[in-house]
């Protein structure tokens, strides 16, 4: 099936390569075409002159002058193309690179990264060879944001199922996403200040004075300029009006200056850029929506007014961008007071629609939050979509349960099964054998289930609980904290979440190994007897077979299982298969012996 999938992905790579070379073509052929223009010009400039006739140059000039200018629209819209099918070449690559390597061009979320966090750093959700890694797709910084919302915390039985489904429906689109993909990319990694800029000042209200008037002015001084100088053709004294009117222009202009340069700050680039936007828009308004939660998105758009209200901002930020060009500014704004009437039309804009445009910025950041997850359905199709159990009890329930983050050649799965019931699970086994990546296992699909996305199982049943995880504790120099204080401290964070937040399920590898053999083995014993009187369920990791005997004492509670070891001519072998009961064969003693130390039994 992933052959399948990777034949695909090649397929639309060279289909996308080929359109990438045609446009590349065309592009050529027209800038030729445009020298040809040009050197048309050049001649007819020189016949002109041989025959002493100007009509023919003046008759040549605005020919060749609009065929000009037809052939740079063309081009420009040549070239536009090309850069759509070079982004839709590059995430096809991507999606490529993401299946084989797990490379990605998006995000990898370390700005997110917090080792205080319940359990993101132990669980490898954000940063390098990550989680997040693997399935981003989020080019815009909320996309992002909302992505890292959603793997950060458990989310509402009824927002899973709603997830689940737009996620089975955006599967089922792959083209349509990949296509979305591609233009949203200008976005990747750049986006933040641009569009951070643009709500701070579509939420701030100008207040520009005598707005009112203006607006009125502005719509009547070109008539008047115009009459004034068509009038001094025939009357000399009319002249000095035209003369009073640039005048007035002018120094009205100046006077507002200091809000127009507000406002004409945000023109360079941002036009382009919500132009951009409002094509997303159509991409996402004009798809016929099943599911409920693509069909709840799409409603928040007002069909279509959003879209069209957006790329009528951008229209008129370009408008205002043209005072930026020296001599037509100058023209635009002595004529048309063109700074001022487009800044009135802003803020007229910003009164009736500031607030749907962060609503469809909000729209697109879970679109693409949602066909982050659906590229999991998508790439790996033999991933399942977990059922959240109801119930009192703790549910996690698996069947060939595996680490994503672990290549389908080196993974191995497994079976696991905690069925509405209240149980601490000690696992232990040796060194290398299997129990922090069964943990973490464990952990890192439980976040994928809780937030809408298919899981590596074949099947899966979990409630919905909160993660915390006892696992990477490391000292902190700049906090003057030691390992066995930081011990201390997340163990501190993990009972009173037991205490204070709903259905916790914690996952402990290898608790207190910051002190001495017999003070871990007491307060680790003391620990789990505090979970239990806490009702607390979860998985505790260790090597100290002392505490595998709590299941003797706690039979109802405490259950035992453990990965093995086999030694066979001195080497060791692992199978990472869980089992029930204790282990009995630990590799402390063959570990130094591989490397030429000899240990001794007193």
């Amino acid at each position: 099936m992933e052959l399948d999938i990777i034949n695909d992905y090649q397929q639309r790579i060279v289909a996308a390569q080929q359109q990438v070379d045609n446009y590349k073509k065309r592009i050529n052929a027209y800038s030729f075409m445009r020298l040809g223009v040009i050197g048309l010009l050049v001649l007819a400039i020189c016949i002109g002159k041989m025959q002493d006739n100007f009509t023919v140059i003046a008759v040549a000039a605005i020919i060749l002058l609009f065929c000009f200018a037809w052939l740079v629209q063309k081009q420009s819209g040549f070239e536009a193309q090309k850069e759509y099918f070079q982004h839709l070449l590059r995430v096809n690559e991507n999606e490529l690179s993401s299946i084989i390597e797990h490379k990605n061009i998006y995000s990898n979320g370390q700005q997110y990264s917090n080792e205080k966090h319940f359990y993101t750093s132990d669980l490898d959700i954000f940063g390098e060879a990550s989680l997040f890694q693997l399935i981003n797709r989020s080019a815009t910084s909320a996309g992002n944001n909302k992505l890292a919302d959603w793997l950060s915390k458990p989310s509402p039985k009824n927002t899973v199922l709603n997830r689940q489904d737009a996620v089975k429906e955006l599967s089922t689109k792959s083209s349509w996403k990949l296509d979305l993909q591609a233009r949203l990319l200008f976005a990747n990694n750049k986006d933040a200040i641009q569009l951070n800029s643009l709500f701070a000042y579509l939420r701030l209200p100008l207040n520009l004075p005598g707005e009112k008037w203006m607006s009125i002015y502005a719509k009547i001084t070109p008539f008047l300029l115009s009459a004034a100088i068509i009038g001094s053709f025939f009357y000399s004294f009319i002249t000095f009006a035209a003369i009073a009117i640039v005048i007035f222009n002018l120094a009205l202009l100046t006077a507002k200056s200091e809000y127009l340069v507000k406002s004409a700050a945000i023109a360079d680039k941002i036009g382009k850029v919500l132009a951009n936007y409002a094509i997303v828009l159509k991409v996402i308004e004009t798809e016929q929506w099943q599911s409920t939660g693509c069909g709840d998105l799409n409603q928040k758009l007002n069909n279509g007014r959003t879209q069209k209200s957006i790329e009528e901002l951008s229209i008129l930020i370009n408008k205002l961008g043209y005072t930026l060009i020296m001599i037509v500014g100058f023209i635009l704004n002595v004529f048309f007071l063109w700074a001022i009437k487009q800044v009135i039309a802003i803020e007229n804009w910003k009164r009736q629609n500031r607030d749907d445009i962060e609503t469809a910025f909000d729209v697109i950041a879970e679109f693409e939050a949602l066909i982050s997850i659906g590229s999991l359905a998508i790439n790996y199709p033999d991933w399942c979509y977990p059922q959240i159990a109801d119930g009192e009890g703790y549910t996690v329930t698996a069947k060939n349960l595996a680490h994503p983050l672990i290549s389908e050649q080196h993974r191995v799965a497994n079976d696991y099964e905690l069925n509405n019931a209240f149980n601490i699970d000690i696992i232990t086994g040796s060194n290398m054998a299997g129990k922090s990546t069964f943990l973490r296992t464990i952990g890192i699909n439980t976040v994928l289930a809780l937030c809408g996305a298919p899981v590596c199982a074949g099947e899966m049943q979990v409630s919905v609980i909160t993660i915390i995880s006892y696992m990477r504790i490391k000292d902190s120099l700049n906090e003057s904290t030691s390992t066995f204080k930081a011990e201390l401290d997340r163990l501190q964070l993990l009972l009173a979440a037991v205490s204070n937040e709903p259905k916790v399920f914690f996952l402990i590898d290898e608790m207190l190994r910051g002190t001495n053999s017999v003070d871990k083995y007491l307060g680790s014993k003391a620990v789990i007897e505090q979970l239990i009187s806490k009702k607390g369920v979860g998985m505790v990791a260790t090597h100290d077979l002392q505490i595998a005997q709590l299941e003797q004492k706690y039979p109802d509670y405490v259950r035992n299982f453990y990965f093995d070891i086999q030694v066979i001519d001195g080497e060791m072998l692992f199978d990472y298969k869980i089992k029930h009961g204790e282990c009995k064969t630990f590799n402390a003693s063959l570990l130094p012996k591989q490397i030429g130390i000899d240990v001794g039994r007193e």
